[in-house]
């Protein structure tokens, strides 16, 4: 199976990712970057535009804090054939929006970080351990 097959296989287990009524996937990160080479597939409004591997190392590094119990990769659309796209990444942490907006270089920061799932949108389930939270990172 390529990676392309992987991924596609993996956004629309739960239907096609990009229908409303689909949960959003949330991929990890291995999930997301393993064989992603598609530049704009994540951070495409940054300039100049991050590789994949330059935004995975970040995501890597905010991942192994001792605070982040895990960091997945939403898909927000998948209307390139060449990979899925995605918007918002989600920090599993006990610390606040702003706690975590600072973790980011200033090349990659998100546009804005907040905390909870976004209203009246279904996501796939992600173990949220005791004291901690989702932290949505966006990028417009």
């Amino acid at each position: 199976m390529t990676p392309l097959e992987r991924v596609t296989a993996r956004a629309n287990r739960d239907g096609d990712a990009n229908a409303p009524s689909t949960p959003r996937p949330l991929l990890t990160l291995e999930e997301f970057f393993d064989g992603n080479d598609a530049v704009g597939s994540i951070c495409c409004n940054l300039a100049p535009t991050p590789s994949p591997s330059e935004v995975r190392s970040a995501l890597e590094r905010i991942r192994a804090r001792p605070d982040v119990s895990d960091v997945r990769v939403q898909i927000t659309m998948f209307d390139d054939p060449s990979w899925p796209f995605s918007d918002t990444v989600w920090v599993i942490t006990g610390a606040s929006a702003a706690d975590v907006a600072s973790w980011f270089d200033e090349a990659l920061a998100p546009d804005e970080c907040s905390e909870g799932w976004t209203e009246a949108v279904a996501f796939e389930p992600v173990a949220i351990p005791a004291g901690s939270k989702p932290v949505a990172c966006w990028w417009d």
